[in-house]
C-alpha cells in the first residue's frame, strides 16, 4: 500500500518504521509546517491514511480524507464529542473511517477483561472502583482516550456509578488520576478497593512499538473498504 502519515511525531515515525518493515511505501508525510497547506489533491496517489495529529486539527483531516475517497485510520484522540457528526458525514460520502482510542492488541485485550471483571464485580457494591492512568508529559489529552474508554466500559456494567471524574471522588463517579510525567508510553491501572482486600488490573506499554503495529494492521484491513470500523473488527 502507498500510505499517508498525517502527523509526522514520535508515533508518526514508529509507524513509518513498521509499515515499510511490512512492504509498504509511505508516499506523504504531513508534519506541522506542511498541515497548513493539506489538501485532497495530496491524497491522489494515497491507498490508506493514517491520521495522528492533534485534537485542534483532526477534524479537519478527516474531512479532507473524505472528500478525497481515502480510507482514514485515526489515532487521534480527544474529539469523540463529534463522533456522530463524523459518522454521519462518513455514510453521507461512503468514505471509510477506522477509529480507536488505543491501537495496540495488547490494550485492547485489556478491555475484553476490564468490561468482564467489571460486570462480576456488580454484584459486589463494598468494592469502589476508581482509576489511574499515566502518560508522557507531551500527550495534550487528560484523560486519555483509552482512560475514557476503559471507564465507559465499566460505568456500563457497574449499576452505582453514572459517570467519571478526574476532580471529585463521589459515589456516583468512577474517579480517574491523570498523570503526566516523562516519556511514559501509557499505563493504565483499575482498582477496586473495600476494607477486606484489593483488586487490580494493570496494562503497562513498553515502548510505541505496539501502537504503531495496530494502526498498520487497521491501515491492511481498511485499505478498499467503505464504512466504520474498530479495533473489534480485527481483534
Amino acid at each position: 500500500m502507498n500510505i499517508a502519515l498525517i502527523g509526522y511525531g514520535k508515533m508518526g515515525k514508529e509507524i513509518e518504521k513498521i509499515a515499510l518493515q511490512r512492504n509498504h511505501s509511505i508516499g506523504l508525510k504531513i508534519n506541522k509546517t506542511s498541515a497548513q497547506t493539506f489538501s485532497k489533491k495530496d491524497l491522489e496517489s494515497i491507498d490508506v491514511a493514517i491520521e495522528f495529529s492533534t485534537p485542534e486539527t483532526v477534524l479537519k483531516n478527516i474531512g479532507i480524507c473524505f472528500d478525497a475517497g481515502t480510507p482514514v485510520v485515526v489515532g487521534t484522540t480527544g474529539w469523540y464529542q463529534h463522533f456522530k457528526q463524523i459518522e454521519l458525514n462518513c455514510h453521507q460520502k461512503k468514505a471509510a473511517l477506522f477509529h480507536a482510542t488505543n491501537y495496540s492488541v495488547g490494550v485492547n485485550l485489556f478491555m475484553k477483561v476490564n468490561a468482564y471483571l467489571a460486570q462480576l464485580m456488580n454484584n459486589y457494591p463494598n468494592y469502589e472502583v476508581s482509576m489511574e492512568e499515566i502518560h508522557h508529559i507531551h500527550k495534550l489529552d487528560k484523560p486519555s482516550g483509552t482512560a475514557i474508554t476503559l471507564a465507559n466500559q465499566i460505568i456500563e456494567k457497574l449499576d452505582q456509578k453514572t459517570g467519571w471524574s478526574i476532580t471529585e471522588r463521589a459515589p456516583d463517579k468512577l474517579y480517574i488520576n491523570d498523570i503526566r510525567e516523562g516519556e511514559v508510553p501509557g499505563t493504565h491501572i483499575i482498582k477496586y478497593q473495600s476494607s477486606i482486600d484489593d483488586i487490580e488490573i494493570m496494562h503497562k506499554a513498553h515502548n510505541r512499538q505496539g501502537f504503531a503495529l495496530g494502526a498498520v494492521i487497521a491501515a491492511e484491513f481498511l485499505k478498499g473498504k467503505t464504512g466504520i470500523y474498530d479495533m473489534s473488527h480485527v481483534i
